[in-house]
Formats: structure tokens, C-alpha cells, sequence
């Protein structure tokens, strides 16, 4: 009888055993952890967020965004969540976001109940990324910012819609 190379035996280790489906459940967990979600509000109140800005006497950025759209993406990680951050930014400017892809709840600045893809539709948004530098009746206060246009300069085109914005608005205030 041929004898076979005697083996150590290896330490049994105990490993949980993960119910199926287990995986999708963490990355749905963490993708909801609040740290990871967008760091920009949605717009849900825009009479309410105008009354802050006339107390405030800032302006409204507001990104326009849709599911899936990589430059949306980009702009909000790379320049909008850093700017939102700021606290700095806090008193030059109010920031919102704004999905033209779903029918989330919004008051529009009148007050009127409605959502964002229709809001989006009120004002003519079709492209995304779009910012628009808003006035507390929510009016444009400068030319509307579509698409990353050269990503060196956009957070320059950026801060100066911002400055622009906040110009507009000491030009009207009394």
C-alpha cells in the first residue's frame, strides 16, 4: 500500500455565511449613507429658498442635471459640491439642484405645487448640465451656463455668473 505525503492540517477558520443578495444590499446601503449622497440640496421650496435669498441678498445657482449624464456628474462632484461646501460660498450664493429627468415634488417661486421635470420644461432647460444664476423672483440674472464647456475654465465661468449674479442684485436693491 503506497503511503501518501503526510499533510499538516490547516486551522479550520469560521466565515459567516452571507445570505444571496448580500452584496447589492451594502452597495445600496452605502450609496444611501448621507456622507456619499449628493452634496447639493434639491430644490423642493423655491418660494421659501426666495425669501431666504431677499434676507441674504444673494443669488440662486441652480444645476439642471439628469440620470446618467457623465458631465452632470463632473460638475457637481468636481466644482458645485466643492463650492456648496465652502462656507465662504454660504453668503455669496444659495445652490440647488434640479433633475429634469424626474418627477420629484417642488414649489416653484410663486409657490405653485409641482415637480421638476415641469419646472425644468418652464424654463426652456433641454441640455445638461445647465446652471442658471437665478434672482429671488426667479428671474435670470445672467446668461445661463450649458454644458462643461472647457473644463480648465469652468469653475472660473462659474464664480463669475456668481459675481455677475450678485452685481444684478445690488443693482436693484434700493
Amino acid at each position: 500500500m503506497a503511503t501518501m505525503a503526510h499533510r499538516p492540517r490547516r486551522a479550520a477558520v469560521w466565515m459567516p455565511r452571507w445570505p444571496k443578495g448580500w452584496l447589492r444590499l451594502m452597495v445600496a446601503a452605502i450609496l444611501a449613507w448621507p456622507p456619499l449622497a449628493s452634496a447639493l440640496p434639491p430644490a423642493q421650496d423655491m418660494a421659501a429658498d426666495a425669501r431666504q435669498m431677499r434676507e441674504s441678498k444673494v443669488p440662486m445657482l441652480v444645476l439642471y442635471s439628469r440620470a446618467g449624464c457623465d458631465w452632470c456628474e463632473r460638475a457637481r462632484r468636481d466644482y458645485l459640491e466643492p463650492l456648496a461646501a465652502d462656507p465662504a460660498a454660504a453668503s455669496r450664493v444659495l445652490i440647488r439642484q434640479v433633475d429634469i429627468d424626474r418627477r420629484t415634488a417642488i414649489a416653484d417661486f410663486s409657490g405653485k405645487p409641482g415637480n421638476h421635470r415641469d419646472f425644468a420644461r418652464s424654463r426652456k432647460i433641454r441640455l445638461t448640465p445647465t446652471l442658471e444664476v437665478l434672482g429671488p423672483d426667479g428671474e435670470l440674472l445672467t446668461e445661463a451656463i450649458v454644458g462643461v464647456r472647457l473644463p480648465d475654465f469652468y469653475g472660473t465661468y462659474i464664480e463669475r455668473a456668481i459675481d455677475a449674479g450678485l452685481g444684478r442684485l445690488r443693482e436693484k436693491a434700493p
